[in-house]
């Protein structure tokens, strides 16, 4: 609320405020308040009381002659009493205020009368001859007192107002803290679900990877087989060596078995064993894989043998188990690969 409209809800006249406002500097409603009390029977040189007080000045010549304009008449005399008693009756008869005819209440101006009017909602005036009088020191006090009150009034309403809104803007605060709360805690959710699924996913494609080289090896194997059952029948029986050709002191020396498959026990990290049959052929390496088929173990390590103890390189496990000297078995032992 402004303060012109504080001050007019107080009762004083919209043309005054606005020059007590303007006199005071705008500095605000007490003041301008002050300013009013103490100049309250003081005409105010504004534009608006200027209009006001010409309309009444065309107003009341008007009314007054309409009053004292004299009837027509033969009689010069007569004439020229009736002009004196319309002068007299013209001169009782200017209007020093107006009049509201509903409640009685004697108004100084136009402006007062609109303010009367729009609070009141009374809509009959009428000039009056009454002067309005100035308010005694009592009225005065009276009038005081009841604008303190209505200021007082005012505040306490203004503090109240204040308090709700804080209390509001504070529910607001905590209410907008809270939805803040949950929408991080709802993309936390939706993140770990993230982290999760592509673990789930992770761990389903190393499943099928491994099936995978768990197929392979299984065909190769398989394939290897059928390819040796194959070429069994074709093989030639080895000439025999007749006791009278080879012969030495100590009697005949068989020739060596020519192996095909080898059988490799894998000693783990945690003591527990693992035993598979491989070809003679087959690298190291598929050594190697089945372990990590079988254990489902993805750190680097290391095979080695302990008799004789030799530790694989890299290149060992590009070459064939028979070339390593891993026939007809031998025992691996599995190690961590040196930093």
């Amino acid at each position: 609320m402004s303060d012109v409209q504080t001050l007019v809800d107080m009762g004083f006249p919209r043309e005054r405020v606005e020059y007590a406002l303007q006199v005071t500097g705008s500095k605000g409603v007490e003041p301008a308040m002050e300013w009013l009390l103490a100049h309250i029977d003081e005409e105010i040189p504004s534009a608006g009381l200027r209009e006001a007080a010409g309309a009444e000045a065309a107003v009341a010549p008007s009314a007054s002659g309409d009053e004292s304009a004299p009837a027509p008449s033969s009689s010069s005399g007569g004439g020229g009493a009736e002009g004196g008693t319309g002068e007299k009756s013209g001169e009782s008869t200017v209007a020093k205020s107006l009049k509201c005819d509903d409640c009685g209440k004697v108004l100084k101006d136009h402006s007062e009368v609109e303010y009367h009017a729009a609070k009141t909602g009374h809509s009959n005036f009428s000039e009056s001859t009454e002067e309005k009088k100035p308010l005694t020191e009592e009225e005065k006090r009276l009038q005081l007192a009841v604008i303190e009150e209505k200021l007082k009034q005012k505040r306490i309403e203004r503090e109240e107002r204040e308090k709700v809104d804080a209390l509001e803007r504070e529910r607001n605060r905590i209410r907008s803290g809270k939805d803040m709360t949950e929408a991080k805690r709802r993309m936390e959710e939706i993140e770990m679900k993230k982290i999760v699924d592509q673990r789930k996913r992770e761990k389903e494609e190393e499943k099928v990877a491994r099936d995978r080289v768990r197929a392979q090896i299984e065909a190769d194997k398989a394939a290897r087989k059928a390819r040796e059952n194959k070429e069994t029948p074709n093989k030639e029986p080895a000439p025999s060596v007749s006791s009278t050709t080879v012969s030495s002191p100590t009697g005949v020396k068989s020739p060596p078995r020519d192996y095909t498959e080898t059988r490799i026990q894998v000693r783990l990290q945690d003591g527990s064993t693992l035993t598979e049959t491989f070809n003679v052929k087959e690298q190291l390496s598929a050594v190697r894989v089945f372990i990590q088929v079988k254990t489902g173990i993805e750190t680097p390590f290391s095979l080695m043998t302990t008799f004789p103890r030799k530790l694989y390189a890299e290149e060992d496990y590009e070459k064939p188990l028979e070339v390593l000297g891993l026939v007809p078995s031998a025992v691996i032992t599995m190690t961590k690969t040196a930093a």
